[in-house]
């Protein structure tokens, strides 16, 4: 899961009467893509950033609703519309949603069909089994191994045709189902902060464990952005502190969105390979521009050894990554490195 990243910010110490420039001011929106998404900037007074803060946290809304796999709305044509009636019929949609998936096809080449937004048939025995499993871990179970080979065999992305020209979606395979988890959120943090652009010179957003910055903090100091330690019982509860200047970071992990079989801890991140949760790594951070990137290559790294993720990363430019091993070591490009808070030193 992306996990929620701290944005280490300062604290407002003179009184607003007093204070020379942009203020800064803070809101917090709850269950906005199933996170908690906060936004910070600095602005002229709090009602103006209050009246452009609820022009963002309204398209937040509509990105949630249009890329929802769960549930339909009223006169809406959605992701889950589209799941509803694959193998049935071309469902005209948001030009947002083509969007998207024509990004998660990108995304499916860049990952070696690592990060599959076609692969809902699967992730949804998973989530079916943990979201039973976290109401009743007493009976918490695996899912079945027949119906997760079964499932595999209906992810294929060339059964999701985009018609650009008409506008719609069409799942060719009645038992295939799209599921954007991996690129719907940081895919979204970055179109509403291109927004925000528009309205600040100075401004974060954490959406989970998407943060995106706008610019540097008011007082013209790069934003600081903890990476959180994946090792809950550890003394020190982040890896590194790292600084950013309107760009982004991601990170994915194993040790939120998880539920326990037999003692033993099965996250969400599947593996396409094995069916089953990763066992790679237990964290990776991802460092560059695009938000939307961020989140994918997050994934993306998380689904593969340490060494095929660095050949990835330096296949790319202006991308940089961290990774914490499955033994809690922690490796980095020199570029993420060199963004480091403390010279260099991990926290």
């Amino acid at each position: 899961m992306k996990r929620l990243l701290c944005a280490v910010l300062p604290l407002l110490l003179l009184l607003v009467g007093c204070q020379k420039g942009p203020t800064r001011y803070s809101r917090t929106t709850v269950d906005t893509f199933d996170t908690v998404v906060q936004l910070i900037a600095y602005d002229v007074d709090e009602q103006s950033f209050a009246q452009k803060a609820d022009s963002l946290e309204a398209a937040w809304q509509e990105y949630d609703r249009l890329y929802d796999i769960y549930n339909e709305y009223e006169g809406l044509n959605n992701l889950c519309t589209v799941n509803r009636q694959a193998g049935i019929a071309p469902v005209k949609v948001d030009a947002r949603i083509l969007d998207l998936l024509a990004f998660g096809k990108e995304v499916y080449t860049l990952s070696g069909g690592k990060v599959n937004i076609a692969a809902g048939a699967v992730l949804k025995l998973w989530h079916d089994a943990r979201t039973a499993g976290l109401a009743s871990p007493a009976t918490a179970v695996l899912p079945d191994s027949a119906a997760l080979k079964e499932a595999a065999k209906h992810t294929d992305i060339e059964d999701m045709i985009l018609d650009r020209e008409a506008g719609t979606v069409y799942l060719k395979d009645a038992a295939m189902s799209l599921d954007v988890g991996a690129i719907a959120k940081g895919y979204a943090t970055e179109q509403i902060c291109r927004q925000a652009e528009t309205l600040w010179e100075s401004a974060a957003v954490s959406a989970g464990g998407n943060v995106r910055t706008i610019g540097v903090r008011g007082d013209g100091s790069p934003w600081q952005i903890a990476v959180e330690n994946p090792d809950q019982t550890a003394e020190q509860p982040t890896v590194a502190t790292v600084q950013l200047e309107g760009e982004s970071l991601v990170t994915s992990g194993d040790y939120q969105r998880y539920y326990t079989v037999g003692g033993v801890p099965y996250h969400h991140i599947i593996d396409p390979v094995t069916l089953a949760p990763a066992a790679y790594v237990h964290e990776t951070s991802v460092l560059c521009d695009d938000s939307g990137l961020a989140d994918a290559l997050s994934t993306a790294l998380f689904l593969m050894p340490v060494e095929d993720g660095k050949k990835l990363v330096d296949s790319l430019d202006g991308v940089e990554a961290l990774w914490v091993t499955m033994d809690h070591q922690i490796t980095m490009t020199d570029g993420f490195e060199s963004r480091l808070v403390g010279n260099g030193e991990t926290r």
